[in-house]
């Protein structure tokens, strides 16, 4: 964040004035949000909504979400522009800089072969693979998405394939299989706000379709190096809390000492004492 002050809003009618920035899908979320709460306040209908949605969800400027909040209570602003972005958190993927961009590649076919598909490549809105006798693998972990929802359709006889997505995508499994199987275990997961949504569609036929939830390598790393980082600091904690008792029991020793050398001086100076008492007896 900066101290410098923000540019002025426009004003809510004022179309010329609205900038003509580039939206995210944070923004287009925040215009869903507000248009979900009208409908269940009652000041939109359901075929209202479903036009406002469309376009939000098409909308690629503030110009273009101005219209869709504007009519409803508490909008304030045509768009909930925000010209500041605050920081990302520590290991927060932005997905918005990961939608958009024209395909690589848009099917793969393996007939008692294999195919792969990993590093930066970019997700086609579909991506339609093959494989009789053979396999192949899907990596989307450093992968660029065409669109916000993405559909790979498998078809796999005799043959397997798997999906690999990072932690935050939404994954939705559609597939049918016939003596195989589509691996259900990341469907229904919560995606992250903004991210992708990938759906998985297609036939299986003695074979099956894998879908597993895996880290990058350099999210891996990181996680790793946290974790080295919390063990120091823990041992870090544990050294200064064996070193604080070491120096309460050393503080306990001397003061016993102390107190068995005053002890110590006070039989002597009794011993003296009578001693001296003694002396004088014997003088007199």
């Amino acid at each position: 964040m900066t101290d410098e002050p923000l540019p002025e809003r426009p004003e809510p009618h004022d179309h010329s004035a609205t900038p003509d920035l580039r939206a995210s899908d944070a923004d287009r979320e925040q215009v869903v949000e507000r248009l979900r709460e009208a409908v269940a306040e009652g000041r939109l209908d359901m075929d209202e909504f479903g036009e406002r949605l469309e376009a939000a969800y098409k909308a690629r400027t503030y110009r273009e979400l101005a219209p869709l909040t504007r009519d409803l209570p508490g909008a304030g602003v045509s768009a909930p522009v925000n010209l500041v972005k605050a920081p990302l958190p520590e290991g927060a993927v932005d997905w918005s800089a990961r939608i958009g961009g024209a395909a690589s590649s848009t099917s793969a076919v393996a007939v008692m072969s294999g195919f792969q598909r990993k590093g930066p490549w970019t997700v086609p809105r579909r991506f339609n693979c093959f494989a009789f006798w053979g396999g192949g693998e899907l990596d989307l972990r450093d992968a660029r998405f065409e669109d916000r929802e993405v559909v790979i359709n498998c078809v796999a006889i005799m043959g397997g394939m798997n999906i690999v997505v990072p932690p935050g995508v939404e994954v939705v499994v559609r597939g049918l299989g016939i003596m195989g199987a589509f691996d259900q275990r990341e469907a229904g997961v919560q995606g992250d706000p903004g991210a992708p949504r990938v759906v998985v569609t297609g036939f299986a036929f003695w074979g099956g379709v894998g879908v597993e939830r895996k880290v990058t390598r350099a999210e891996r790393q990181r996680l790793r190096e946290e974790r080295r980082r919390e063990k120091r600091e823990l041992r870090g904690e544990r050294r200064g809390e064996l070193e604080g008792r070491r120096e309460r029991h050393r503080a306990s020793h001397e003061e016993l000492m102390d107190r068995h050398r005053e002890r110590l001086e006070e039989h002597f100076d009794r011993i003296e004492e009578r001693r001296e008492r003694r002396n004088r007896h014997h003088r007199d």
